[in-house]
Parts: C-alpha cells; structure tokens; sequence
C-alpha cells in the first residue's frame, strides 16, 4: 500500500528523512484515524510539505503502535525515540502536548529518497488531512 504524509514544513523534516537524521515519523492522535492499522512493513510512504507537491519517498520497515498509554509509558516512548523521530520541541514539551493524546504511531523509515515532484487529487481525503492510505500513489497523481 502507498501512502502520503503531510508535514509542517516549517520544521524541515522531509530535509531531515532524506539526510537519514529523521528515521520515525510519529503521529500522534485523540482517535484511530489514518494511518491506524493501515500501515504495514514494506508500505511506502510518500512526503510532502503542505502546500508544495511530493517529493521524497521511503519504505516503511517496522510499525509500532500504542493506545491507551499512560504518563510512565509516554515518558519511556518519548525518551527511547526522541532523536529518531526529531522532533522539534523539548522532551518535557513533547510529553505536555501529548498528554492528551490517545494513540500513537511510530512508523520506522528505510531507504529515503528524493523524488522527481509531483502533485496529488486530494478529493475525498478531505481537505485538511494530514495522512492518506491511498493504495496506489498512481491513482492520487495530478496528470498536468
């Protein structure tokens, strides 16, 4: 399965993935929204600031999942992928944002590569998603 992640991107995280210094990407939810139970090893994820087209891709290598976590287990999480993931707060602002999370997924990258650029149909994902399981990446592809 093909999939599309949105990124900020003010935090230059895609820079981050291709360079190998990003090796987690993390989402962080209230609900099992997507890429909950959808994601597998071997899936490709395709990236994309917001408002710019695709380009870069990598292979998902391992998919971690936790819901329900309490404060013990964030801290640990936080703690044990917090240079993995790269984010770009302080662990103790991390662990306050996520607090109010529910869910989290930790998707392991491998084999990050830059792409020639593209941009995508996001009719039926809804506007402000910030995740799409598409199937096929061919099927969400603008023909321009």
């Amino acid at each position: 399965m093909d999939h599309i992640a949105i990124m900020n991107k003010s935090w230059k995280l895609i820079a981050k993935i291709l360079r190998c210094e990003k090796t987690i990407e993390s989402r962080w939810y209230k609900h099992k929204i997507a890429p909950w139970g959808r994601i597998s090893c071997g899936d490709m994820i395709y990236f994309k600031d917001a408002g710019e087209p695709v380009t870069a891709r990598a292979r998902v290598l391992k998919v971690l999942q936790f819901e329900q976590y309490n404060e013990n287990t964030l801290r640990e999480m936080i703690d044990e992928y917090y240079d993995e993931v790269r984010f770009v707060s302080s662990k103790e602002e991390v662990f306050q944002w996520a607090l109010n999370k529910k869910h989290c997924i930790l998707i392991f990258l491998a084999d990050a590569v830059d792409i020639t650029p593209f941009n995508i149909d996001k009719k039926g994902f809804g506007n402000a998603c910030a995740w799409m399981c598409v199937g096929d990446i061919d099927k969400v592809k603008n023909r321009d």
